[in-house]
């Protein structure tokens, strides 16, 4: 999709946040705060120069730690190395979509998915959907704000909702995407997951769910996407996006979405 690689999001001031949020790096910093206090304790009042010792590693591998982590969140930005765009490109170019209709986006964040493909395929209607958690400073807010900046604001509608059980009808939409979302819900059946966002689908409507797709999480993708033709299903397969976004699945892992893999077919 040649369309994918002139849009440029985040030219206009908009805000998309970080994939790291904000509060992993408080916690981090304030556990290793303690610790140097602790190592400065133990050499200086209570004379123990092993605790001392065993405090400054501890210092050391959390500093190793948030040095890691800040360059993550600095590769995914979309003002950095703009791997997370990457992965919405590749997202959108797997969508089997021919651009008239609605899509659905699951965990739309702050935006930039639903935006791209509001950029994308200008006759659609883009509906984001997110519960918006604490952990990121993202909300409706922010959505609407970055999708009027983007020019896209008649086209993109985002409402609070649950991945869980989606508040819409059954066959409500054309076609279906999300990014790195499902991984994060805790205590919830990833499988049953992907069949509440598939029930949302029109008969014949497209899909695209990427996320990190750890078997202890997922369980057996391939016997899924089998299950799912079985269930009059069509091109249905598994993508891997390790190798498609990050180039390897050796680089994907060290930026902590080593099970990068992507289910795209045809209801």
């Amino acid at each position: 999709m040649d369309k994918q690689k002139t849009i440029r999001l985040g030219t206009h001031g908009e805000n998309y946040g970080s994939w790291m949020s904000n509060p992993v790096f408080y916690m981090l910093g304030g556990i290793a705060l303690v610790a140097l206090v602790l190592a400065v304790l133990s050499f200086t009042v209570f004379h123990i120069l092993a605790l001392g010792i065993v405090f400054i590693v501890i210092l050391a591998l959390l500093l190793a730690v948030i040095g890691w982590i800040t360059w993550i969140r600095r590769q995914y930005a979309f003002g950095g190395g703009g791997m997370m765009d990457k992965a919405h490109q590749v997202v959108l170019e797997n969508l089997d979509y021919g651009g008239n209709g609605t899509l659905l986006e699951v965990g739309c964040g702050s935006g930039p998915l639903a935006i791209r493909a509001a950029l994308t395929w200008e006759n659609t209607k883009v509906v984001g959907v997110d519960y918006w958690g604490k952990m990121y400073n993202y909300s409706k807010a922010v959505c609407e704000k970055n999708a009027a900046m983007e020019g896209v604001a008649a086209q993109c509608t985002f409402q609070k909702g649950d991945a869980n059980k989606l508040d819409f009808a059954d066959e409500t939409f054309d076609a279906v995407i999300s990014n790195y979302v499902y991984h994060n819900i805790m205590g919830s059946n990833k499988q049953d997951l992907l069949l509440e966002s598939l029930r949302v689908l029109k008969k014949g409507g497209v899909f695209a769910i990427n996320d990190c797709m750890k078997p202890k999480m997922y369980g057996d993708t391939q016997a899924f996407a089998q299950k799912l033709r079985d269930m009059g299903y069509s091109e249905v397969k598994i993508v891997n996006t390790a190798e498609l976004v990050f180039g390897s699945e050796r680089r994907a892992a060290l930026m902590m979405l080593g099970n990068s893999r992507m289910l795209v077919g045809r209801k």
